[in-house]
């Protein structure tokens, strides 16, 4: 029996510097995960991005790959986009795809691949209009937006704690959208 593909895609918040513990759930879980991250994202584990390799099987993605090059990493069953910062939110909502993290779930969640997407930022940055609008731009595309008890709610502005970031709430929604990784 062959695992199912997460795709486990991170941007640049807080969380993201303890997305190892993210990607431990998800292959815990059973899920061949594979880890896309921002580019200012992927800076921060430049050094050890090895690690992250590790842990996943597959080379972490940060950049488009070249029209000469073939794909890295198997087709995904799934993408969680998490955590996701306020700019990627609001990037994404208006359809700007600049980055591989944005642009692969932009494109799957109308190729019938199911979305997912759970928040981190702070409160005075969700009370920006855009917020909102990127919000029910995404839901009417089909994707799963976390926020609220099942997701994650913002934390007030320089009092979030990214080491506990609901990596479990995130991936217990995957597995209510699309069944068990095996």
């Amino acid at each position: 029996m062959t695992r199912r593909v997460l795709y486990l895609i991170a941007c640049a918040a807080g969380p993201t510097q303890f997305v190892d513990e993210g990607v431990r759930q998800a292959v815990a879980r059973g899920w061949d995960t594979c880890l896309v991250l921002t580019p200012s994202a992927a800076r921060w584990w430049e050094p050890r991005l090895g690690e992250l390799e590790k842990l996943t099987g597959h080379r972490v993605r940060s950049q488009y790959k070249l029209p000469s090059e073939t794909d890295a990493l198997p087709k995904a069953d799934v993408m969680l986009v998490a955590p996701m910062s306020c700019t990627t939110l609001n990037k994404w909502g208006a359809g700007i795809s600049d980055t591989l993290a944005i642009g692969l779930p932009s494109e799957a969640v109308h190729m019938g691949v199911p979305v997912l997407a759970m928040p981190y930022f702070n409160r005075a940055q969700g009370a920006q209009p855009a917020v909102a609008r990127s919000i029910a731009d995404l839901r009417a595309q089909g994707v799963v937006y976390l926020d609220g008890p099942g997701g994650y709610d913002s934390h007030p502005p320089k009092n979030g704690d990214p080491r506990s970031f609901p990596w479990h709430l995130a991936l217990d929604a995957v597995g209510a959208v699309v069944g068990p990784a095996s």
